[in-house]
């Protein structure tokens, strides 16, 4: 059981910080922009959630929101047990190289499996894209996008480490970005999807 007394500690004042062993390594080490990265992605998808508590009271009663209702708690639940992977996920990465203690369990193929399972359950609901989409919407979908590539991110610079990453790692992390953009058209309402205008196209609509 993890125990926090005190969170001021003055340890990282010298610009360096402690893995899980308790190696001192500096703040720009990759190891710990993996997973502060994670973490960020972690507090995005705390706002997704935010977002949906705030919304769900305009969709049980009347409005643009009113046929997302059921949708909106079941994307709350599945984002529940996604913040819980990624302090999973966050602690496995702030271990040093083969240092991640015996006592600790790791994640496996079964979440990314999940996640698999998840998205096509949502795009049986979807139509197919005929172009890209523009990461805007309502105040959960813009908030999704967000997460979507901040979870990239956090990706790109795992894969930086991948000779240290666990396959599993990365595996999860490229599922959960596909995953917050299936879900975040899941939840677009009356709104629609704005989708992008290549230039070409965008310069002939402006000269007519």
């Amino acid at each position: 059981m993890v125990r926090i007394t005190k969170v001021h500690t003055g340890g990282g004042d010298g610009g360096e910080t402690s893995l899980v062993d308790g190696t001192r390594v500096g703040k720009e080490n990759p190891r710990v922009a993996v997973y502060g990265t994670i973490d960020e992605a972690n507090s995005a998808i705390g706002i997704v959630r935010a977002e949906i508590m705030r919304v769900q009271d305009r969709a049980s009663n009347d409005g643009p929101f009113l046929s997302l209702g059921s949708r909106f708690a079941e994307a709350d639940s599945m984002l529940g047990i996604i913040q819980q992977e990624l302090f999973d996920v966050g602690a496995e990465c702030a271990c040093p190289p083969g240092g991640v203690p015996e006592q600790m369990s790791v994640i496996g193929i079964d979440a990314g499996d999940r996640l698999v399972k998840e998205m096509d359950y949502m795009l049986e609901d979807l139509e197919p894209l005929s172009s890209f989409i523009l990461p805007t919407g309502n105040p959960v979908v813009a908030n999704l996008h967000m997460a979507r590539t901040i979870v990239r991110r956090a990706e790109r610079e795992a894969c930086a480490l991948r000779k240290e990453m666990r396959t599993d790692i990365i595996s999860y992390l490229n599922r959960l970005s596909d995953h917050c953009f299936v879900l975040a058209r899941w939840l677009t309402g009356e709104e629609g999807e704005a989708l992008w205008t290549p230039l070409g196209k965008r310069e002939l609509g402006n000269s007519s």
